[in-house]
């Protein structure tokens, strides 16, 4: 549709009114809330999740074993209302009788995973556990993820809703809510497993962290409803990630997994070593700086396994038998052949194994991988895109030009800006950009303010944007001169010829030029 609720939809991964509240929040906005029996249906299945989210938090407050719990592991009662973290106690149909009383029916609470169905009749699916809200990228309560508070020794030590027609596992991630404007302010997510790990992280100040628990990751960007997945959400944020999971056999494989996916899409991706069989949580709970160290030192994922391999100082035979099982499985899934050439490198560099026979496996481990059907997207599927870089830039600097022109007090000179765009792009492509922009105003404005407020080097990046694209058309115009000076020698008319030779030198001095200050 081209406007900017359709554009927070598809850029958030939200409906229409996520999107409208995500855009009320930005513009200081106040929603109001409607009365509960003339929402839509969808809406009321919203409501039924923030009623059971709202008693959650109260039976905690009545709770002491489970304040204890939560204050033993180092969870402030800030971050316990910020998170919104509550407590369901034992019984059987506590939330069902609760919901059915604030006028909710039966096949609501069913449908958004609060309720089972038995031969019996209906129970709570939760029961005497701490809870856990999810949300999605606008805050709406979506999910549930609940510990047992006291382990009986069958059941589940997490259980989280199911997939419903709020919640799909793999659309969202545990605070990516609280985390989108982090990541995009620092330029990189942190990658836990745990919520509690996520808590203690986002309590110590490091707000940029997302978890995969209650979630589940997906291999590509986009899913077949057209939503975008969670790690592909991710990405649009920022394209680096440090990985930090549990030290136990379990973590190391989750961890794995989310290496490869997000390798996959074409992500930079690094590993925190976390020894000692301690997760982020404990260590941060002991130590902030400890933590803040780690994820300074992480590694670069295949750098980081290609070393722990290394490390076990293995004879010839087994050496090339673990860099096969241990190594190629993230090369294999990188988009670029180039990335791919440099870690072979490495590997042949720091192991003497022949460069050739790396190649030979990868290209095997790719097949069986097809075979099998566990490979994973050597390019993500994600909105097929024709726009050239030179759009790209005219699109990125035309929206901070009605960006600041939004602003009460802009920070830049636009109508220089303005001005010296037009000089580079010509009169009538300038006129053409904005009778084409103007139904694209609003979401221009929007990309603009994601992506640059706070920026501290915007007049930076605005100077390389048009030094590139006054490079681009310089480009295109040598080449048609070019061709014309053919047509000209060919016809043998000098004069033209001579014109257009000295043309060609005056565009050539120019790039010569701008290379210099790019």
């Amino acid at each position: 549709k081209g406007d900017i609720f359709t554009f927070v939809q598809e850029f958030e991964g939200l409906d229409f009114m996520g999107a409208l509240k995500t855009l009320a929040l930005r513009a200081g906005v106040e929603l109001v809330r409607e009365n509960v029996q003339t929402r839509s249906e969808q809406d009321h299945l919203y409501g039924a999740m923030e009623e059971a989210t709202l008693y959650y938090e109260r039976t905690l407050k009545e709770n002491s074993v489970a304040q204890e719990y939560l204050k033993n592991r180092g969870i402030t009662d800030e971050t316990i209302s910020e998170f919104r973290i509550g407590f369901v106690p034992e019984g059987w149909r506590a939330v069902h009788d609760h919901l059915l009383k604030k006028g909710f029916s039966v096949a609501e609470i069913e449908k958004v995973g609060l309720i089972k169905k038995t031969e019996k009749g209906y129970y709570d699916r939760f029961r005497a556990r701490i809870m856990f809200p999810i949300s999605d990228s606008s805050g709406r309560v979506i999910a549930f993820s609940g510990r047992i508070l006291v382990d009986d020794g069958k059941s589940a030590k997490y259980l989280n809703s199911p997939d419903t027609v709020l919640f799909n596992k793999s659309h969202v991630l545990y605070g990516l809510d609280k985390a989108k404007l982090d990541i995009r302010k620092r330029d990189y997510s942190i990658l836990v497993e745990g919520q509690m790990d996520l808590i203690m992280s986002h309590q110590a100040g490091i707000k940029n962290t997302v978890a995969v628990s209650g979630t589940a990751l997906t291999d590509s960007v986009v899913s077949r409803d057209a939503v975008v997945n969670n790690l592909g959400l991710v990405r649009r944020l920022s394209n680096n990630m440090i990985i930090a999971f549990d030290a136990d056999l379990a973590g190391v494989r989750a961890s794995a997994r989310a290496s490869q996916v997000a390798l996959s899409l074409g992500m930079d991706v690094k590993i925190v070593q976390i020894e000692g069989g301690k997760d982020p949580a404990d260590i941060i709970l002991h130590s902030v700086e400890d933590w803040k160290n780690m994820l300074r030192n992480a590694k670069q994922v295949i750098e980081f396994h290609l070393n722990t391999v290394l490390a076990r100082k293995l004879d010839d035979r087994k050496l090339t038998k673990a860099i096969s099982e241990e190594v190629l499985p993230y090369i294999v899934v990188l988009q670029s052949r180039m990335e791919k050439a440099h870690f072979v490198a490495k590997i042949r560099d720091m192991t003497k194994i022949d460069e050739s026979a790396i190649w030979e496996d990868l290209k095997r481990l790719e097949k069986s991988m097809q075979m099998t059907g566990t490979t994973l997207p050597s390019s993500p599927k994600e909105e097929p895109s024709l726009i050239s870089r030179k759009d790209s830039i005219e699109r990125k600097v035309l929206g901070i030009i009605y960006w600041q022109e939004s602003r009460e007090k802009p920070i830049l000179d636009v109508h220089t800006l303005k001005k010296r765009l037009e000089k580079i792009v010509g009169k009538e492509s300038w006129d053409r950009m904005l009778a084409d922009s103007v139904e694209k105003k609003p979401e221009l404005i929007f990309e603009s303010e994601v992506i640059y407020t706070n920026s501290e080097k915007i007049e930076k990046e605005i100077e390389e944007m048009l030094q590139s694209l006054e490079a681009d058309y310089l480009k295109r115009e040598f080449a048609q001169v070019m061709k014309t000076l053919g047509e000209a020698e060919k016809n043998k008319d000098t004069d033209k010829v001579s014109l257009l030779l000295a043309r060609c030198q005056e565009l050539s001095n120019t790039l010569a030029q701008l290379s210099k200050k790019q």
